[in-house]
């Protein structure tokens, strides 16, 4: 029998970029809706039977843990890991105790309808270490763009030009074994442990998820999720 992945969720963040919404709140009690957002990722981690969740906690960890208790209201089982320090996007997960088996990590201010389930199957099947979740995006350049070469000629003159690039969703699956590269009690971020592994030679793989994604991390960011949610929910949380 498969072992139901356990989820490490990064709630530990201060959110300086989504000020003044975080002065009073951490990030991801801010509301949408009726709920914080945390809640709407904690209540979709339960419907797809990802019921051990661990919190990692810093800036107002008092707040999420008088919020979410034990998480029986959601159906989950919830405990907390204390970082008396930032300890970075990845430090965290050395002080998280009985990850024995395949664990799934990520932020705590995402808004998606990502299908955990097919990205730890996929996973699973391709061998990986590590499985990043991204998601593509476009960004379109607000000036002229000039190309030259190396004695400043002009090679080319795009106006405007969209660049398609992909992005990390903050979304990871992962094996024990990486526990091995992070180091404890020193900040260290993913991109250092993907970084470590690539170096070592450990598989790395991907999953791209084509549907929403929205990482709620700025002003903007928030407003256009509180603009989406709405129309959302019921795909989001059945309700």
């Amino acid at each position: 029998m498969t072992v139901a992945p356990r989820a490490i969720v990064l709630a530990g963040g201060k959110g300086t970029r989504l000020a003044p919404y975080t002065a009073t709140l951490p990030k991801p009690l801010v509301p949408l809706g009726d709920m914080p957002i945390l809640e709407i990722l904690l209540r979709q981690l339960a419907r797809v039977g990802l019921r051990h969740v661990t919190l990692t906690v810093n800036h107002l960890a008092a707040l999420l843990e008088a919020y979410f208790g034990d998480g029986a209201k959601f159906g989950l089982e919830i405990d907390y890991t204390l970082e008396e320090t930032p300890l970075g996007t990845a430090g965290p997960l050395a002080g998280v105790g009985g990850l024995d088996n395949t664990f799934v990590v990520l932020n705590g201010d995402l808004l998606t309808d990502l299908d955990y389930g097919a990205m730890i199957a996929h996973h699973r099947g391709a061998g990986a270490n590590i499985t990043v979740g991204l998601y593509e995006r476009t960004h379109t350049v607000d000036f002229g763009v000039i190309e030259t070469d190396a004695a400043g000629r002009v090679t080319g003159y795009r106006e405007k030009p969209s660049l398609q690039y992909q992005v990390s969703m903050g979304v990871y699956v992962m094996e024990p074994t990486v526990l091995e590269l992070i180091p404890r009690g020193r900040h260290f971020d993913l991109p250092d442990l993907v970084n470590a592994m690539l170096a070592e030679g450990r598989r790395v793989d991907t999953f791209l998820h084509q549907g929403y994604w929205l990482d709620i991390g700025r002003p903007d960011d928030y407003q256009r999720a509180q603009e989406d949610f709405p129309a959302l929910r019921p795909h989001l949380l059945g309700a």
